[in-house]
């Protein structure tokens, strides 16, 4: 087993306080978040039962992913009417420039804060 392998093993829990895997080599019966989701399915309150790590080939520094148990896990709730409804005003906020008041097809730059005519008016106008 290599080091970093090593590092990343830890089934009993003593070092990191929770059973710790290597990457993808977890045991069967846990599963990340999206893997859940992926199944429809959903944590649904559980505790954490394990996490599975890597070390970033960059910095060195570990990498986390939370594992819970499918056989406890909840199948996900389905969107009502009222939640769609929220999801559409809320896309329309993000798609609604502040400045111009007109709804974009596209979801308006943070880094910006208007939507792009309104950010660059002598572009617009020189074309």
């Amino acid at each position: 087993m290599t080091t970093a392998y090593a590092e990343c093993y830890d089934p009993a829990g003593t070092r990191y306080g929770i059973p710790t895997y290597p990457w993808r080599l977890a045991p069967e019966g846990l599963a990340t978040r999206r893997q859940l989701r992926s199944r429809g399915l959903r944590p649904g309150g559980q505790p954490i039962a394990a996490q599975v790590m890597r070390l970033s080939r960059r910095t060195g520094e570990p990498r986390v992913a939370y594992l819970y148990e499918v056989a406890r896990a909840k199948p996900v709730r389905p969107m009502t009417l009222a939640k769609w409804a929220a999801f559409d005003a809320m896309m329309t906020a993000r798609r609604t420039c502040p400045q111009c008041r007109v709804e974009r097809w596209y979801c308006i730059f943070r880094s910006l804060g208007v939507c792009v005519p309104c950010a660059y008016p002598a572009a617009r106008q020189s074309v």
